[in-house]
């Protein structure tokens, strides 16, 4: 089961929901149905790797991870 992003047409909130079949979620902020699909770039775990994982990088553009401290993982 995906996670997708979404962006509410509503209130403009984006976030992440676990999508099961033909599911429509629904925005957790204000409650309204008119949700849009966002492209995101699917994310794996590379073993070994001597990064940190942090998912906020691409967000934030910093060549090193900061420990998750900067307040940009949450909106990844």
């Amino acid at each position: 089961m995906p996670i997708y992003e979404y962006t509410c047409q509503g209130c403009g909130q984006a976030f992440e929901e676990l999508v099961r079949g033909d599911e429509q979620p629904a925005c957790p902020t204000c409650g309204a149905q008119r949700v849009e699909k966002q492209m995101s770039v699917p994310s794996a775990h590379v073993a070994g790797s001597s990064q940190p994982a942090c998912p906020a990088r691409d967000v934030c553009g910093s060549s090193e991870c900061c420990g998750q401290n900067c307040g940009m993982a949450k909106w990844t």
